[in-house]
């Protein structure tokens, strides 16, 4: 059966010629444009970890001498534990922090051998804080050409 005009058999049309189904996806859609459109106009209410006075006082960024002094510390005690090293951007390293960290572990293997593990270690932390210090101090790897 079809009302409004001339169609298959079975099909109710509209006044416009549209079946009902196809009438009803097109209000569905019309209501979800609707929803989501007016979602994208009504601006979002501030969170409350951006106004609380905590997100105000948040940490700062660690400095990059910082990083670089844990990561050679970290590594110069691995190399001297196995003897060997590994190619530094695996260690994730750049060439500079790479220097530092072959000029540390030739002082701790020294100093190992001199003074015990203890007194290496120290070294480490001393030596590597003072190199990664004194080369961020003159521009890091973002200085000049590549480092």
């Amino acid at each position: 059966m079809t009302t409004g005009g001339a169609g298959r058999a079975g099909t109710a049309r509209d006044g416009a010629g549209r079946t009902a189904a196809a009438a009803s996806v097109a209000a569905v859609a019309a209501v979800l444009a609707a929803g989501l459109l007016s979602g994208c106009a009504t601006p979002a209410p501030a969170s409350p970890s951006s106004s609380s006075p905590s997100a105000q006082n948040s940490p700062s960024p660690t400095p990059p001498e910082a990083l670089c002094t844990r990561l050679v510390v970290h590594w110069a005690r691995e190399v001297l534990g196995s003897g060997t090293y590994g190619d530094y951007q695996s260690m994730g390293l750049s060439n500079g922090q790479y220097e530092i960290l072959r000029s540390v572990v030739d002082e701790a293997r020294v100093e190992h051998k001199r003074r015990g593990a203890d007194a290496a270690d120290e070294l480490i932390r001393r030596e590597a804080r003072t190199g990664c210090a004194a080369w961020y101090r003159s521009g890091g790897p973002g200085a000049g050409a590549w480092r």
